[in-house]
């Protein structure tokens, strides 16, 4: 039977005035082509449906012209919660900062990856989608990452970003604080953990590397 992924995206945009976000766009593109090449049955959710925006700052004239063809299905994303979500395989979370604020904190997000989790299906997540599983927790309600081997966007690559001050938490000491193993490479190394049925990317340039990971797990 084919394969069916799910990616769950965020409909955050505005954290002010001045500073827009979104989802990263090499983070959705490069996983959802990767994807579709081998056939893969593919569906793109949201919490409140509709567009999903893209962080502007991952829009570039020397992006490969297929990440406009995968952008098209951030425009009309499902709502996660009408989502048959028992019939995938897996679920995939780009990032961008825009997780940050509403992935974070999604009920419905952290059923599904506890649903996941349970069932031993793929649970994958890059850079700041790694937020959409802080919430999850197994059957003896401990959290999913507890003692597994996880990675994020970092500290030091927050920093470097200049965006530490405009995140409502730490996403890497979060993690450490669930009882994580955390474990970073130098900032925009690409470099992937996969613990178990949990297979997470430190950064934008670890997209390929953890699409490609699910794909060896599958």
């Amino acid at each position: 039977m084919t394969k069916k992924i799910l990616f769950a995206v965020t409909n955050f945009s505005d954290i002010n005035e001045s500073i827009h976000t979104g989802v990263w766009l090499e983070e959705f593109a490069v996983p959802f082509l990767t994807f579709k090449a081998t056939n893969y049955e593919l569906a793109v959710a949201s919490p409140k449906g509709g567009i999903s925006p893209i962080d502007e700052n991952s829009l570039s004239c020397s992006n490969p012209m297929e990440w406009d063809d995968a952008a098209k299905y951030l425009k009309n994303t499902q709502i996660l919660s009408d989502v048959d979500y028992e019939n995938f395989d897996v679920l995939f979370i780009p990032g961008g900062h825009g997780p940050m604020f509403d992935l974070a904190y999604d009920k419905k997000l952290t059923e599904i990856v506890e649903y996941m989790y349970e069932n031993k299906k793929i649970i994958a997540a890059v850079c700041h989608g790694i937020a959409g599983l802080i919430n999850a927790k197994n059957k003896n309600n401990d959290s999913i990452l507890k003692y597994k081997h996880v990675t994020c966007f970092t500290n030091k690559e927050e920093k470097i970003v200049k965006m530490s001050e405009f995140m409502p938490f730490s996403l890497e000491d979060k993690v450490k604080s669930l009882g994580a193993d955390f474990i970073e490479h130098k900032p925009w190394s690409e470099h992937v953990e996969i613990s178990g049925n949990i297979i997470t990317g430190q950064n934008q340039n670890s997209a390929l590397l953890t699409a490609e990971a699910v794909i060896s797990l599958l």
